[in-house]
C-alpha cells in the first residue's frame, strides 16, 4: 500500500507529524532521539533516545527513526531472516514517500538494523510502496542463481492513480538494490487500485505466482522470469473496504490436511467486523483460488494489525516447516496513524507487532481455522518471572506486581461467573486501566479506560465469540509501552490494540463479576532484548 499516512495517505501526511501526540499525554516533549547507525540493536537504539519519558517498545521491533508502515514478508538467507519494510526518513519535514528499510534477526525477537536496501526518489517513478521479495534460486530472472528480485508497486508522476509494479534486484543477498530500468514489468491496465504484489514460487508447475490488490478483487498472474507477468483469474470479495496486501500460502493441519489460504489486509469496521487481516481456507489450482467459504475469518480481531504478512517458518538448517508460519504485523491504523506519543518523546512513529506462529486447525463442526501464539524466541530473552501460582478472585483483587513491559498468562476456572479477566497498566488510583478478558459469550480488549489514539470513541472495544458453558480460559498476554496483545485460549482469536498508558500507570489487578473464579498457573515474565 502506499507507505504514507492520514485521510488520503498523502495529503494529510505534511501536517500530522511532531505535535499530533502532545496533546494526548503530560510529558514534556523531548528532543528528537539521533539517528542511529545501521548495525545497531533495539537495545542500543533505546539507549540512544532522549534521558526523557520513552515510550519505545520494550521487545516489540520498532522503527530507529522517523517513520515505518507496512512489513514485508522476510526471507531467509544465510541462516537468518531479513526483514524489510516501508520507511520514511524524512517523515518529520512532512515530505511523503517510502523506501524499504533492512533488519535482520535469527530469532525473530532481537533485530539488528541495516540501514536502507531499496532506496526511494532513485528513478522517475519516484517512491517505493509495498510488494514482496523472492530469492531465485534458479535465476529465472537472469540476474545471477540466488540473486534477491523485488517486485514494488511504484506510482509514476508522485501521485496515486498510476500504480504500476517494477523490478528491483540485488546480488548481494538483498543488502542493496539495482532498478531494473524504469518500465513496469505489470503496467497499470486502466485502474485505480493496482497495487501490493504478493509474489510465491508454483514449485510443482515451475513458474511464478503473484497475488495483487485490485480493489476489491485479488488478482492472479503468472510469470517464467518475474520480468513479464499474464494475468490468470481474480477472486472478488466486497464489503470489507478496498483490500489491500495479499498473501497466499499453503500449511498443513495436524491432521495431515492440506490447505491454501488467501489473505488480505482489509476494513471490516463498516460491517462490524475487523480492520486488520481477513482470510479464506481453500484450493488452489496453480491460477485460480476456490474459498472454503464465502466470508473470510480474521487472524486478529483487535483494532491495531494492519499490512500483516506471513512467511515460511524454517529451522537452524534452513529446511521449511510444512505445517506452520510466521506473522508479523504494524500496530497501527490509518484512522489515527500520525497520533502517538513516541513522536515526541522517542523520535519515531512505527511499532510492529511480536512475531506470531500460525498453525491451521480444525474446529469442532469442521471448520479449519488459524491459531496464532508468540514466537519461541521470545523464551530466550526473558529477564525476570514472577510466578503468583494460584490466585482465588472475588472482585477486584491488586496484585503486588508493578510494570510496564510483560507477559502475562493465566487459566482463569469458574463455576458461576458473568464475567473475569485483568487490569493491565492500572493506574495508583485505579482509575485508568487497559480490561482483557471474558463477559458472558465473548472474550474482549478494552482500552478505554486508558489514553489511546482512538478519539471517535468508537474503536474502543474489540470482542470475539466465547462459550461460557467451559467454565475456563487461558489467556495471554503481551503488554508493552504502546500496545496489549491478547491470545485466548489456543489463539484462534487474538485482539491487538494500540494504547498509551501514562508510564506511571504500572499496576496490576484481577478482577470478577456475578462470581468468584481462580486464576490458575499465574505467570508473569519481563524480557530484555
Amino acid at each position: 500500500m502506499p507507505g504514507t499516512s492520514g485521510i488520503s495517505r498523502r495529503s494529510l501526511f505534511a501536517g500530522s507529524t511532531v505535535g499530533a501526540a502532545a496533546a494526548l499525554l503530560p510529558t514534556a516533549a523531548a528532543t528528537a532521539a539521533p539517528k542511529p547507525e545501521p548495525g545497531a540493536t533495539a537495545k542500543s537504539r533505546t539507549k540512544s533516545a532522549t534521558s526523557g519519558a520513552s515510550y519505545r517498545a520494550g521487545y516489540h521491533f520498532t522503527v530507529p527513526d522517523q517513520w515505518k508502515n507496512d512489513p514485508q514478508r522476510p526471507i531467509w538467507i544465510d541462516g537468518e531472516y531479513r526483514y524489510y519494510y516501508l520507511y520514511n526518513a524524512d517523515y518529520f519535514t512532512g515530505v511523503v514517500g517510502t523506501a524499504w528499510r533492512l533488519a535482520t534477526t535469527k530469532d525473530l525477537v532481537s533485530f539488528t538494523d541495516r540501514g536502507v536496501a531499496v532506496p526511494k526518489d532513485t528513478t522517475v517513478n519516484g517512491d517505493l510502496w509495498s510488494g514482496s521479495a523472492v530469492v531465485d534460486t534458479d535465476n529465472t530472472a537472469g540476474f545471477g542463481a540466488g540473486a534477491v528480485v523485488v517486485i514494488v508497486t511504484m506510482s509514476p508522476g508522485g501521485g496515486t492513480d498510476q500504480q504500476e509494479q517494477f523490478l528491483y534486484y540485488s546480488t548481494d543477498g538483498g543488502l542493496t538494490f539495482d532498478n531494473y530500468g524504469t518500465d513496469p514489468v505489470l503496467p497499470n491496465p486502466g485502474v485505480a487500485d493496482f497495487r501490493d504484489p504478493k509474489v510465491i514460487r508454483d514449485e510443482e508447475r515451475g513458474r511464478w505466482v503473484m497475488t495483487l490488490a485490485e480493489n476489491d478483487k485479488i488478482g492472479f498472474y503468472h510469470s517464467e522470469d518475474l520480468k513479464s507477468w499474464t494475468y490468470v483469474s481474480g477472486f472478488v470479495h466486497g464489503g470489507i473496504g478496498v483490500l489491500e496486501c495479499p498473501d497466499l500460502f499453503r500449511i498443513t493441519a495436524g491432521d495431515g490436511t492440506v490447505k491454501w489460504v488467501l489473505g488480505v489486509s482489509a476494513n471490516g469496521k463498516g460491517s462490524s467486523l475487523p480492520n486488520t487481516y481477513a482470510y479464506w481456507t481453500g484450493s488452489f489450482d496453480g491460477s485460480e483460488f476456490t474459498a472454503d467459504a464465502s466470508d473470510p475469518q480474521w487472524l486478529d480481531h483487535g483494532w491495531d494489525w494492519y499490512g500483516a504478512v506471513t512467511f515460511e517458518k524454517r529451522d537452524a538448517s534452513g529446511a521449511v516447516d510444512a505445517a506452520a508460519r510466521y506473522a508479523i504485523g504494524w500496530v497501527n491504523n490509518w484512522d489515527y496513524a500520525d497520533t502517538t506519543p513516541t513522536i515526541d518523546c522517542d523520535g519515531f512513529n512505527g511499532t510492529d507487532s511480536i512475531v506470531r506462529e500460525i498453525t491451521l486447525k480444525k474446529a469442532s463442526g469442521g471448520t479449519y481455522y488459524l491459531a496464532s501464539q508468540p514466537v519461541a524466541g521470545l523464551d530466550s530473552h526473558v529477564s525476570r518471572t514472577v510466578n503468583l501460582g494460584d490466585v482465588t478472585v472475588d472482585g477486584t483483587k491488586v496484585l503486588d506486581y508493578t510494570g510496564i513491559s510483560y507477559e502475562v498468562t493465566t487459566e482463569i476456572t469458574w463455576s458461576q461467573l458473568t464475567g473475569a479477566g485483568l487490569q493491565l497498566r492500572r493506574s495508583p488510583s485505579g482509575g485508568r486501566h487497559i480490561d482483557a478478558g471474558v463477559y458472558t459469550n465473548y472474550a474482549f480488549l478494552n482500552r478505554r479506560n486508558t489514553v489511546n489514539a482512538d478519539t471517535s470513541g468508537r474503536w474502543q472495544e474489540s470482542h470475539t465469540p466465547f462459550d461460557p458453558s467451559a467454565g475456563t480460559v487461558k489467556l495471554r498476554i503481551l503488554v508493552d509501552r504502546t500496545s496489549v496483545e491478547m491470545f485466548v485460549d489456543d489463539g484462534r482469536y487474538v485482539h491487538t490494540s494500540q494504547v498509551f498508558p501514562y508510564l506511571l500507570d504500572t499496576g496490576l489487578a484481577l478482577f470478577t463479576i456475578g462470581g468468584s473464579a481462580v486464576f490458575r498457573n499465574t505467570v508473569i515474565r519481563e524480557f530484555a532484548v
